[in-house]
């Protein structure tokens, strides 16, 4: 079991606020690693860190602005001169937003640009992009580390109305192989997790009727998910513990781990 022992591990949760990044920030700090939640929102940070610390792990709460480079690099100066110079990162920042999504019978070029960029910001550029610039520079000095960037089934298959989180999330997928490809010589592993459906705040509605039932919506994704359920968040404990691991995953890399209940395996 010691292949899954993180101690001695320093790990940055970006997105470590959200249900999924809360979850996987949990997972990493029961293995013993020190995570470090990274996010915008300090008192949901706050509550998350003291969930962790709560629960035997070692965790502090770390601001941070992804789409801002100039205050990435501020941050990870800041933590090297700490001692706390991350050798995991997740990043598990992202979201869609309502006029980027496409509804039945919507017109796809009607999509406003502004939308659309804005959801590559979150999920690619902000999400994924800047954070393995800033912190993948730091690893790739240091000879060691595994980096986690958080896609999408929807980045696999294309799903209906969330035109623009797909892609974003299909570069996502392929930026983590390019990267696993160009800093795999020099120690650093960079691997993807896909979740399937993981009812959220953001979600939930799309998912549920008012009294707790299924949505059209919902009962369609049940129905092509062979496990006919959704995911819950602490079902991405495995995945990511392992990843970062670099005895039990040290061979492992260019990677997208699809956690979704059989739903890719089906005909759509």
């Amino acid at each position: 079991m010691n292949l899954f022992d993180l101690t001695g591990e320093t790990a940055a949760v970006i997105g470590g606020t959200g249900a999924l990044g809360g979850a996987m920030a949990s997972a990493l700090a029961s293995a013993g690693a020190h995570v470090l939640v990274m996010g915008r929102s300090r008192d949901r940070g706050e509550d998350c860190v003291t969930r962790l610390n709560e629960t035997g792990g070692s965790a502090e709460f770390v601001y941070a602005d992804v789409n801002n480079r100039n205050e990435l690099l501020r941050t990870r100066d800041a933590l090297a001169s700490d001692g706390k110079t991350p050798s995991i990162l997740v990043n598990a920042a992202g979201g869609n937003r309502p006029d980027a999504t496409l509804p039945p019978g919507g017109d796809f070029c009607a999509i406003p640009l502004e939308a659309w960029t804005g959801v590559f910001d979150l999920n690619l550029v902000g999400g994924v992009l800047l954070p393995c610039q800033v912190f993948g520079e730091a690893m790739v000095a240091a000879g060691t580390g595994s980096i986690i960037n958080i896609a999408s089934l929807s980045g696999i298959t294309p799903l209906s109305r969330v035109v623009a989180y797909a892609a974003a999330k299909a570069a996502v997928i392929n930026l983590t192989q390019f990267l696993a490809r160009e800093w795999a010589a020099k120690g650093v592993r960079v691997n993807a997790i896909s979740p399937g459906f993981f009812p959220a705040e953001q979600n939930r509605a799309l998912l549920y009727r008012a009294d707790g039932s299924y949505s059209e919506r919902g009962e369609q994704i049940i129905g092509h998910t062979p496990m006919r359920r959704f995911g819950v968040p602490d079902e991405l404990a495995g995945a990511v513990i392992w990843l970062a691991s670099n005895r039990a995953a040290s061979f492992v890399t260019g990677q997208n781990i699809v956690v979704d209940g059989g739903f890719t395996s089906t005909t759509i």
